[in-house]
């Protein structure tokens, strides 16, 4: 069992940045693939980024490229979401998910292929 905590968020102004942090404990995350995901209110629970084990491959959202950046580093066993000209659309709950198993490129996008979660860190963007 994999615990995830995340950090980071807050309130703050349009145009400016942000850094997730998401730190795991109860083993290693260094084999699993690692998420982000976030949910406004009202909305469902969407994908961000995803990252592979070893940092290989990252994957975005089309509304997040250019903008985000999703990294890790297995030696503390941490995953960071770096957000950079934060709009008002970013306001959301950002959730970190660890999946052990990936089949294919197309799981990374997906919620239910993740097992882990995080509880959610508040990230509200004023405009």
């Amino acid at each position: 069992q994999v615990q995830l905590v995340e950090s980071g968020g807050g309130l703050v102004q349009a145009g400016a940045s942000l850094r997730l942090s998401c730190v795991a404990s109860g083993r290693t995350i260094s084999s699993d693939a690692m998420g982000w995901f976030r949910q406004a209110p009202g909305k469902e629970r969407d994908f961000v980024a995803a990252i592979s084990s070893r940092s290989s491959y990252t994957y975005y959202a089309d509304s997040v490229k250019g903008q985000f950046t999703i990294s890790r580093d297995n030696a503390k066993n941490t995953v960071y979401l770096r957000m950079n000209s934060l709009e008002h659309e970013d306001t959301a709950v950002y959730y970190c998910a660890a999946a052990p198993y990936i089949p294919d490129t197309s799981f990374y996008y997906r919620r239910d292929a993740y097992p882990y979660w995080g509880q959610g860190t508040q990230v509200t963007v004023s405009s």
